[in-house]
């Protein structure tokens, strides 16, 4: 009889997010045993536990509370903590998700205990390794002997760098399963328009959290001052990461952009879902935002100088623009709303994405 143990890393919000819908197959896959380990990186009950009990994901084996440092310090303290909880467990696979500092930690701690890696959402590449999301892709998919790949784009950047076909499986994208099984959760449950006074199509979403635009000041203020611009024409909603608040507060801008964007406590998944749905138009720098919107067909502004998601661009649901000058990025906001792809297609799968994993890995383990 098949007896295989599985041990899934998360630590920031998007991994919860696909973990859920992994773990919903697994949970129910005969003869396989998960276990949960939280690496604690988002640490903020805002930012993790209401994930948690909205996406019910089971209940953690392990929280490993680490919190925040710099990359190699936060990094550095995951290995040695999961490199204690494998060797506790032994399992057959340790799964990790994207491209967090717990991904890369998760795969690194299993490599070097010779335990079998599954890269979930492997192969994406933004082609600047000025992004520490960057590295950690590369080096977890080079560390990983099952890739889960969620677009043909992505099969074929690991083709060329060389990793095995046999390795490399194309299934879709989990976080497409998530949104059809969410969203019309968050039809029923979620009351965050009437609690913000939001009227559907009538606002925009946007969202700022990646290093990168937090950390440099220019490059934040242009951002904001941007916002700010179109604020004055059409409500901006933005839930505030703790990461972003602080950087705002640093830097003087918190006081002006608060006195003209929605600026909110960070929401919850099911909140977050209904925010998506309903805008207008959603400005953001996460590359787990930008496929949402392209799941609710509402048209995107990403705020970075490359994107991961090319898919989108190519089918016209998304719009590239490098945060350096406020009156470009307010232009190409505004120009945006009410746009839509000029093909419809779905690069990202069938919504089965987390089955066709578990049937890999099970079979891979027998």
């Amino acid at each position: 009889m098949l007896n295989v143990e599985t041990i899934t890393i998360v630590g920031a919000r998007p991994q919860f997010i696909k973990a859920a819908a992994v773990s919903r197959v697994l949970r129910v896959a005969e003869g396989v045993k998960e276990v949960l380990v939280h690496t604690g990186q988002h640490y903020d009950a805002n930012m993790s536990d209401v994930f948690f009990d909205e996406l019910e994901i089971p209940r953690l084996d392990y929280n490993l509370g680490i919190g925040s440092g710099t990359h190699g310090e936060q990094t550095g303290r995951m290995l040695e903590a999961i490199e204690k909880v494998l060797l506790q467990e032994k399992p057959d696979w340790v799964q990790v998700y994207g491209d967090t500092n717990s991904t890369l930690a998760g795969a690194l701690a299993a490599v070097k205990l010779h335990i079998p890696v599954a890269h979930i959402e492997a192969g994406l590449r933004s082609f600047n390794r000025l992004m520490p999301e960057e590295i950690n892709r590369v080096l977890t998919d080079h560390a990983s002997d099952l890739l889960f790949a969620p677009t043909k784009t992505a099969m074929e950047n690991l083709w060329r760098e060389g990793i095995y076909e046999d390795q490399i499986k194309l299934v879709g994208d989990v976080m497409y399963d998530a949104a059809i099984f969410y969203g019309k959760k968050a039809d029923q449950q979620s009351h965050i328009l009437n609690k913000l006074r939001l009227k559907s199509k009538e606002y925009i979403l946007a969202t700022v959290h990646r290093a990168e635009n937090t950390d440099d000041p220019v490059r934040l203020r242009a951002i904001f001052d941007a916002l700010c611009e179109v604020a004055c024409e059409i409500k901006v909603v933005l839930p505030l990461h703790p990461r972003t608040r602080e950087a705002l507060t640093k830097t003087g801008i918190y006081g002006t952009a608060a006195s003209r964007i929605c600026l909110t406590e960070p929401v919850g998944y099911l909140d977050m879902v209904m925010l998506e749905k309903n805008a207008c138009l959603i400005a953001t720098d996460s590359g787990g935002v930008q496929k949402e919107a392209f799941f609710y067909r509402v048209p995107c502004v990403t705020l970075r100088e490359e994107t991961e998601w090319v898919e989108l661009v190519e089918l016209g649901w998304n719009a590239v623009v490098p945060p350096f000058s406020a009156h470009v990025m307010a232009d190409a906001i505004r120009s945006r709303i009410g746009s839509f792809g000029g093909v419809e297609e779905n690069p990202y799968g069938d919504g089965n994405s987390a089955v066709k994993i578990v049937d890999f890995l099970v079979n891979a383990s027998r």
